[in-house]
């Protein structure tokens, strides 16, 4: 199938699953949940679509992860921790399908139940359901995991928390979270089914929120197994483990060994599985896809070349301008910052220019801004904010194009202009300046990344015809985290993945708390009174054409923000892989992303 007519397709399968925004008769228990209308699968389906229930178990995975890790604790805000253990190791009252925009089926609970407008939701647990110590999953657990995870864990946990008015046992299986009357807001219900369950008694004598080699107890289909800190971590498959005979799970976990290899750097990385020491290996340039994979291994068929299609949004990936800088608060200078950028001529050098640009940070989706004047819906969502948004927020905004030469003449005369607006001029020693101050900032970008490093290369040379010289550091693993976590940096490398059912995270993202709360994804410090009643009219949407209306108007906010300075987005995902790998014919509708490897894969010799 050629790329045009799989998307033609794809256009169509996504609107078929377009959220119905319909409301519920009356509270009654449901093995399912969805953000709006009806889950896809009925009750008691016998696996997801995406998964192979005949999937042999057995044998063993290996990933390559660039960096270090200290911490075996995921769920907090200090310290680097390992991978695999907040997704196989712990688990959570609902398990999401990939497949559906955000729908959430039973998993530790058998049942959700909820009211019309979503102001409680109320989950039973499963009776079978235990941690791999053998102790029972109960109601106490669930209370204390949310109690400790919404007070002393990461932020993301304490903003959903501040919500909830109270958790309480209401049944010997039962526990109920209501919400804060003021809170309306019908996807907490969801966000509830979805904070991992830990093992009270495991943490009784410990301090939850230090970094700590302590292996959790968790109830999921892995368990901790060897771990050489900084180095490996193992994740050996629970023969014991409690569900995995639900329809839910069919076909999932399949591997007896999950092993995440840690090494310097992505280009070391990248050498290890042509090496043949790791078995996957995900690649995000497409032109390297093309010149990079013809060694020994590919060429007789023992590494196989994977594309999975796939229908979320693109997300926004690229440079980001923290405006907690004086420098980047201006909007002038940050549109002089894009317009210096040539896209195409870097894309061109380093991507081969095969991929399509971020025009957006939902684009590749119908939630994507229309460019050009905004809609009715649109315009009155965003008019009360006028004299606040940056020009082209309501009138149309898109990013500047070059012929793709090397001088870039028009986008950089634009971006003089811009900067002489803003109060900048070249002094006589050839150095930007304002107010006899020269123009400077410090780009932080982490360390083995050379295919960001290539592309701020060549963006330096530019900035310099501008009068503009900044400092680049490059830093490793740990400290590119705590410098990012605490917004000590003035441009960095930024990447957002973005759902079909944009909701609470975007606060995350976008809100105003994370211009001094530590932690938050809001790494360019907007403040935005806009962008946060947008994602309250996302949240308080009745039809799905307020709702998609609502991102539109979102996606105008961050986009003609102008705080990131975007790349391209790949309407495929490639992963390279050892010939014993495999995955089921029918991918999710997320394609690749968490949830589908090493999920739904399988390890199987030929002719097994």
């Amino acid at each position: 199938m050629t790329r045009s007519v799989f998307f033609h397709l794809l256009g169509g399968a996504l609107f078929g699953l377009a959220p119905v925004f319909t409301g519920i008769a009356a509270a009654e228990p449901q093995p399912a949940i969805a953000m709006y209308g009806e889950p896809a699968l009925p009750a008691g389906f016998t696996h997801l679509p995406y998964a192979n229930p005949d999937a042999p178990k057995g044998g063993e995975i290996r990933f390559g992860v660039a960096g270090m890790f200290d911490s075996l604790n995921p769920w907090i805000l200090n310290g680097r921790p390992a991978e695999g253990i907040s997704r196989y190791v712990a688990e959570s009252l609902m398990g999401r399908s990939m497949d559906e925009p955000f729908t959430l089926y039973g998993l530790l609970a058998e049942s959700v139940e909820t009211d019309p407008d979503r102001t409680w939701v109320e989950f039973t647990l499963r009776p079978e359901a235990k941690f791999s110590d053998g102790n029972p999953v109960t109601v106490a657990d669930v209370i204390w995991s949310y109690e400790t995870l919404g007070t002393e864990g990461h932020p993301r946990y304490q903003n959903a928390w501040s919500k909830v008015e109270k958790i309480e046992k209401t049944g010997e299986r039962k526990v109920r979270i209501t919400f804060k009357p003021e809170v309306k807001d019908r996807e907490m219900a969801l966000i509830m089914g979805m904070r991992p369950v830990l093992e009270k008694a495991q943490w009784e004598g410990h301090n939850f929120a230090s970094t700590t080699n302590m292996a959790p107890i968790g109830s999921g289909p892995y368990v901790v197994g060897r771990v050489d800190p900084g180095k490996f971590i193992e994740l050996k498959r629970n023969p014991d483990y409690w569900g995995k005979d639900l329809g839910f799970n069919k076909g999932r976990n399949n591997f007896d060994t999950i092993r995440y290899d840690y090494f310097g750097d992505g280009g070391v990385v990248f050498e290890a599985f042509k090496g043949g020491e790791t078995d996957s290996y995900t690649e995000w340039n497409a032109a390297d896809w093309g010149r990079n994979y013809n060694f020994p291994a590919v060429q007789s068929g023992d590494v196989i070349k994977s594309e999975i299609p796939n229908g979320r949004p693109s997300g926004i990936k690229g440079l980001v301008m923290n405006t907690r800088n004086p420098v980047f608060a201006d909007w002038r200078v940050r549109q002089a910052m894009i317009d210096a950028f040539n896209f195409e001529f870097i894309n061109k050098t380093i991507n081969g220019g095969a991929e399509p640009r971020i025009s957006s940070y939902f684009s590749n989706s119908e939630l994507g801004m229309k460019h050009g004047p905004a809609a009715a819906k649109v315009k009155a969502l965003l008019e009360p904010f006028a004299d606040q948004l940056p020009p082209g927020t309501i009138d149309g905004y898109s990013l500047p194009t070059s012929d793709g030469g090397v001088r870039n003449r028009k986008n950089m005369r634009a971006a003089a202009k811009l900067l002489e607006d803003a109060g900048w001029q070249v002094d006589s020693d050839g150095v930007l300046k304002k107010d006899g101050k020269p123009f400077t900032f410090e780009i932080v970008l982490q360390q083995g990344a050379a295919e960001t490093q290539s592309i701020v290369d060549i963006y330096i040379e530019a900035l310099k015809k501008l009068g503009i010289f900044p400092k680049v550091t490059v830093i490793d693993d740990a400290q590119y985290t705590q410098r990012t976590n605490a917004y000590d940096f003035d441009m960095a490398w930024y990447w957002r993945a973005l759902s079909l059912s944009p909701g609470n995270e975007q606060n995350l993202y976008w809100g105003s708390k994370g211009v001094k709360q530590p932690g938050s994804r809001n790494w360019m410090g907007m403040n935005s009174p806009a962008a946060e009643a947008m994602v309250k009219a996302m949240l308080d949407a009745k039809s799905h054409e307020d709702f998609v209306a609502a991102t539109h108007a979102l996606d105008r906010v961050l986009t003609a923000g102008r705080y990131v300075i975007p790349i391209w987005y790949a309407p495929v995902d490639r992963i390279a892989h050892i010939k014993q790998l495999h995955y089921p014919e029918k991918t999710p509708l997320y394609g690749a992303w968490p949830g589908f490897q090493p999920d739904v894969w399988w390890y199987q010799e030929a002719g097994q």
